[in-house]
C-alpha cells in the first residue's frame, strides 16, 4: 500500500520562498488524500497492492478500466508530490554541476535557457498541472502536463517537477504564479535532481 513520505526538513525550511503553512497543508492534507484514494482504489485488487506507484503509472493502460482513472489521478498525485518534496530543501538554489549541467547545456543551450523554458511551460500550463524536466531516449526535455499526469505515463522519467496547482502557492502568492515559480528555483536541491538523472540514465523508474 502507498504511504506518504516524511519530509527530510521542517515545514518552515523553505521560507521565505514557500511558506510553512502552505507546506504543511500541502504535505499533510493534499498529499495524504492522494495516498488514501489510491489505496482505496486498489483495495479490490490485492494483486496490485504491492506494485510500486511508478510501475502502475507506466502500465496505466493495462490496468482494470474500473481503477484506471483513480490510479491516474491519485497515483499520479502521490508520485508527483513524492518527487516534489525530494528535490527541494533548505540551502537550495544555484545551478547544477557535473553530468547534469552538461546534459542541460547540450539539450537546451544553457542553464539560463533551460530555466526560462521550464518557467514558461509551468507558468502557461492552463489550470492545474505541473512543469517537468524529463529524461527519455538519451535526452532531457521540458514538458507541461495537466492535473496529476506524470511523464511516467508516456514512458519518460521525471527528473525535476514543479507543482502549479493553486494549493501549492495561493496562500502566499495568490494568483501570481510567475512570482511563485521564480521563488521556487531557490529551493531546488541540485544534488537530488542529479541523483534522479543518474537513475534515469540507468533505467530506474522510481518515483
Amino acid at each position: 500500500m502507498a504511504e506518504r513520505p516524511k519530509l527530510a526538513y521542517e515545514y518552515d525550511a523553505l521560507e521565505p520562498h514557500i511558506d510553512a503553512r502552505t507546506m504543511e497543508i500541502h504535505h499533510t492534507k493534499h498529499h495524504q488524500t492522494y495516498v488514501d484514494k489510491l489505496n482505496n482504489a486498489l483495495e479490490a485488487h490485492p494483486d496490485l497492492q504491492g506494485t510500486c506507484t511508478g510501475k502502475l503509472l507506466r502500465t496505466l493502460e493495462t490496468l482494470p478500466e474500473s481503477i484506471r482513472t483513480a490510479v491516474r489521478n491519485h497515483g499520479g498525485g502521490h508520485a508527483n508530490h513524492s518527487l516534489f518534496w525530494e528535490i527541494m530543501g533548505p540551502g537550495g538554489g544555484g545551478k547544477p554541476e557535473g553530468d547534469l549541467a552538461q546534459a542541460i547545456a547540450r539539450d537546451f543551450g544553457s542553464f539560463e535557457a533551460f530555466r526560462e523554458k521550464l518557467t514558461n511551460a509551468a507558468a502557461n500550463q492552463f489550470g492545474s498541472g505541473w512543469g517537468w524536466l524529463a529524461y527519455a531516449d538519451g535526452k532531457l526535455e521540458v514538458l507541461a502536463r495537466p492535473n496529476q499526469d506524470s511523464p511516467l505515463m508516456e514512458g519518460k522519467v521525471p527528473v525535476l517537477g514543479v507543482d502549479v496547482w493553486e494549493h501549492a502557492y495561493y496562500l502566499k502568492y495568490q494568483n501570481r504564479r510567475p512570482d511563485y515559480l521564480n521563488a521556487w528555483w531557490n529551493t531546488i536541491r541540485w544534488d537530488a535532481v542529479a541523483a534522479r538523472f543518474e537513475k534515469a540514465k540507468a533505467g530506474s523508474h522510481t518515483i
